[in-house]
């Protein structure tokens, strides 16, 4: 009798904390969910991430325009710039040096 008890008591030790460990690891509800309920997260993640990933492309299309735009207007300051001032290797009788 007493092996029993003790065997009993020992598995049921073994189920306790398996049950704690699943408990910590899946959630208390982890027996409950359903499979819709999984698949629900699963698109919701997907979801989420192709909203991400979006906003990253659209970033960076606004970071290039930003860029171009920048870039454009950096080039007609310098041709604004040769207008009003140009370079002293450039002489008055059109350039020509003897």
């Amino acid at each position: 009798m007493a092996r029993d008890y003790d065997s009993q008591l020992l598995e049921s030790v073994a189920v306790r904390r398996r049950r704690m460990r699943d408990a910590l690891l899946f959630g208390a509800q982890r027996a409950r969910r359903t499979a819709d309920e999984r698949l629900g997260k699963m698109f919701a993640g997907i979801a989420i991430a192709a909203v991400l990933c979006a906003g990253c492309i659209g970033w960076s299309f606004v970071q290039s325009t930003l860029a171009k735009q920048r870039a454009e207007e950096e080039k007609q300051r310098q041709q604004q710039e040769q207008l009003y001032n140009p370079s002293p290797s450039q002489s008055a009788d059109g350039g020509e040096k003897q």
